[in-house]
C-alpha cells in the first residue's frame, strides 16, 4: 500500500519552485507538516561534509593535528569518530591520511547505524549490503579487528569498491560474499547482530542527488518496500536468540521504514530498543514505533535517515 493524499495549491507551489514531483511534496506535507519548507531549504542548501575516524590506523587527535596542519577545520559532533568538515583547503578525500586509510569520507547519518549495532570484539555479524565499504569498515574499527563480518554484496560491479575500501582501511575480520542477502539464511550461519542497511529510493539525499526529485515515484517505493521486506526477515532469521539487527535506509518514505519495521514485528516475535539519536520515528501504524529514529537535514545537518534496533527474543 502507498500512502497518497490529494494535491493542495501549496503543494503545488513548492513542488514547482524547487523542482519536484509534486506527489513527493505532498506527502511530506502530510507526514511532516510545517517542517516540509525546512527539509527542502536545508536540501537546497546543501549539507556539511563529514568523515569518520579510523582508529585501527591512527587515534583522533593525531588525524585531527594532522588534518588541521594540512589547512582543514573539523568540527567534533555528537556522534561518535565523526566530524564535520568545516573548511577545506582542497578535497578532503585527497589527502595522503586518507589515501592511507586513516579517515573515511561519510555522511554524519552514516555513523549512526554501526554504532546502534555495537558489535564486540570476537562476535560474529553480517552486513546485509556492504559496498562501498564505510559501514562495514566502522564495524571492524568497533570489533578491533577480532571476529568476522560478513559483508555481502550481491552486484559484481559493487565488490571492487568493497574490496578497496576494507583494504585501504586495514579491516583485517571481514569476509566478502558476492551473494543475495535473501539467501544467507540458507547457508545454516547464525550470528550474534546483523546491520541491514537496505537498497531505497533515497528521498533523503536529494542534496547529493538532485535527480531524486523526480525520478522515483509509487512503483519505485513498491519495489523498494517489498525487497526490504523480505531482507528484513531474512536478517532476522540469520540471527542467534537473544541477537540484534539494526535496519536503516536513506528515504523519507514511510513504507520502506516504518512499515518495514511494523511488518517484521508482526511476523516475528522480536523486540524494538531504543536508539540514542535522533527524532522519533513517525507514529503511523497501530504499533508504537516510537525507539526507532529519524534524523532530518534542517535538524540534524545530515541526510534524511531512518534507523530502527531489534532483538530477537
Amino acid at each position: 500500500m502507498i500512502l497518497d493524499y490529494p494535491s493542495t495549491r501549496v503543494s503545488r507551489e513548492i513542488a514547482k519552485k524547487y523542482g519536484y514531483d509534486e506527489f513527493i511534496i505532498r506527502r511530506w506535507l502530510r507526514f511532516f507538516g510545517e517542517e516540509t519548507i525546512e527539509i527542502v531549504k536545508a536540501f537546497e542548501k546543501g549539507l556539511p561534509k563529514y568523515i569518520r575516524v579510523n582508529t585501527i590506523k591512527i587515534e583522533e587527535e593525531e588525524l585531527l593535528q594532522r588534518l588541521e596542519a594540512r589547512g582543514f577545520k573539523l568540527r567534533e559532533t555528537e556522534v561518535r569518530f565523526c566530524y564535520e568538515v568545516v573548511e577545506e583547503k582542497y578535497s578532503i578525500g585527497a589527502t595522503p591520511e586518507y589515501l592511507m586509510g586513516y579517515y573515511y569520507v561519510m555522511d554524519k547519518s552514516s555513523c549512526v547505524p554501526p554504532l546502534a549495532l555495537d558489535p564486540k570484539p570476537g562476535e560474529v555479524v553480517a552486513d546485509f549490503g556492504a559496498s562501498p565499504g564505510g559501514k562495514t569498515t566502522f564495524m571492524a574499527m568497533l570489533m578491533k579487528n577480532r571476529g568476522v563480518i560478513f559483508a555481502i554484496e550481491p552486484q559484481k560491479e559493487r565488490l571492487q569498491a568493497l574490496i578497496d575500501n576494507v583494504n585501504r582501511m586495514g579491516a583485517m575480520n571481514v569476509a566478502i560474499l558476492n551473494m543475495d542477502a535473501r539467501d544467507f539464511p540458507k547457508l545454516g550461519i547464525k550470528v550474534d547482530k546483523v546491520l541491514l542497511d537496505a537498497p531505497c529510493t533515497g528521498e533523503g539525499i536529494v542534496f547529493k542527488d538532485k535527480t531524486r526529485k523526480t525520478d522515483r515515484g509509487k512503483k519505485d517505493i513498491i519495489f523498494c518496500s517489498n525487497l526490504q521486506r523480505q531482507l528484513i526477515i531474512s536478517a532476522y532469521d540469520s540471527l542467534k536468540l537473544g541477537g540484534v539487527l539494526v535496519y536503516s535506509t536513506c528515504s523519507m518514505t514511510p513504507e520502506e521504514n516504518e512499515f518495514v519495521i511494523d511488518h517484521l514485528l508482526s511476523k516475528r516475535d522480536a523486540e524494538l530498543l531504543d536508539i540514542e539519536f535522533g527524532d522519533k520515528a513517525l507514529q503511523i501504524t497501530d504499533r508504537d514505533l516510537s525507539k526507532a529514529r529519524r534524523f532530518y537535514p534542517h535538524k540534524h545537518r545530515c541526510a534524511g535517515f531512518f534507523v530502527a534496533k531489534i532483538k530477537r527474543l
